[in-house]
């Protein structure tokens, strides 16, 4: 029996995928093997010993102790492009409230008084105009499941686009429209585009990615979105850029105090991914990953550990969480080789610093030969699925 606890509230879609007869879930459960979130932050939490996993059921991790994980060889999963179809109609909306000043037209009007309110509306209206996006250029930066989204459905509504991803993966490669053009650089992007969007990770190298320097070579008048992270993008040039016209309009998905009410900036309280259809394909596909990796030790979709895949050709099975080092698979080969335990099958794969072996046997390890594993400093965690 596995115990998962739950951090937050999950769509009862995806915990129906946990059997009964092989799950216990809830928010009171002690010592689990396994942890199901969304938004709560586990940064002061501390880790049970025998906690095997954690599973967010979004695309940020943000709020997971991603290396304090790792060094306990605790797997992180999370869901990307379960959320992409919801993100991308508010990026879209976005485009639309950028442009015609909807905002401030909904706002104005709510204002009005008195028995004359449509003549009201027809001699103030001028002040909310705003241009189409019909072929206007859009610069996607990033094209990963919700950046390809955004891309194709802007090409649909006769946008010219264009697009930089150094990373692209193949699969995102195929699904983008043949339309979209491909920049050579972001500075491409900056210098050639009426309206921009973010979809790239936060890390360390993308934090502040949006300073002065890269807003003095957009061009003047443009639109700013930002539905991937705040801290992509330096608060305080935004506002100036926003004030002084140079960026006619920025909407972002991230509040804080800094950007409430300033002129230019449209504030979305991160509904990005807040659709019933959106939890629920998150919540289905982390607990697909949990069940993959608890009942097979399959990874899928990890950040910290490699994904790792095996069908099981014995009915045994070794899972190693360990240190990227050179000869880990001799050592475990030598240990099973000198209790007569014969491997038929094995992976390894390895991501950074870490990495991860499935090893396949006949036959249960004997405990002497699992303490002889486990007593290696550069292993992390060992477990036996039969």
């Amino acid at each position: 029996m596995y115990n998962i606890l739950t951090l937050n509230k999950i769509a009862k879609r995806g915990l129906d995928h946990l059997p009964k007869e092989k799950y216990n879930y809830g928010d009171s459960i002690e010592n689990p093997d396994a942890i199901l979130l969304r938004s709560f932050s586990m940064h002061d939490m501390e880790l049970p010993e025998n906690l095997l996993a954690v599973a967010r059921a979004g695309a940020g991790v943000n709020n997971i102790p991603i290396e304090k994980c790792s060094e306990k060889g605790i797997v992180v999963f999370n869901t990307p492009g379960a959320n992409a179809n919801a993100v991308k109609e508010l990026v879209i909306a976005a485009l639309l409230l950028s442009s015609r000043k909807i905002v401030d037209g909904i706002v104005w009007t709510q204002n009005l008084s008195g028995d004359d309110v449509a003549k009201q509306v027809e001699k103030g209206k001028s002040s909310f105009a705003g241009p189409e996006i019909l072929n206007k250029t859009l610069g996607v930066i990033g094209l990963g499941a919700i950046g390809v989204m955004v891309a194709n459905a802007a090409v649909s509504l006769g946008m010219e686009v264009i697009g930089y991803d150094p990373y692209i993966s193949v699969d995102a490669a195929w699904g983008l429209s043949r339309a979209v053009k491909r920049a050579a650089s972001e500075k491409e992007i900056y210098e050639n585009s009426d309206y921009i969007t973010l979809h790239v990770p936060l890390n360390s190298e993308t934090k502040g990615r949006i300073n002065s320097e890269v807003v003095s070579s957009m061009k003047d008048g443009v639109k700013l979105l930002n539905f991937s992270r705040g801290e992509l993008v330096d608060d305080d040039v935004i506002i100036s850029a926003a004030e002084s016209g140079k960026v006619a309009c920025y909407v972002t998905d991230f509040p804080n105090e800094k950007l409430l009410n300033k002129k230019g900036i449209i504030t979305i309280p991160h509904l990005g991914a807040s659709t019933p259809e959106s939890e629920e394909n998150c919540a289905v596909m982390a607990v697909q990953e949990l069940r993959e990796y608890l009942e097979n030790g399959n990874i899928i979709n990890s950040v910290n550990f490699p994904n790792c895949s095996l069908e099981r050709e014995a009915p045994i099975r070794l899972c190693i969480t360990h240190r990227n080092v050179p000869n880990m698979l001799k050592q475990f080969s030598e240990m099973f080789s000198a209790h007569d335990i014969n491997i038929e099958n094995m992976l390894n794969k390895s991501r950074g610093n870490y990495a991860y072996t499935i090893l396949d046997a006949a036959t249960v390890p004997d405990n002497e030969t699992l303490e002889n594993i486990k007593s290696l400093d550069t292993v992390l965690k060992v477990r036996v699925i039969s």
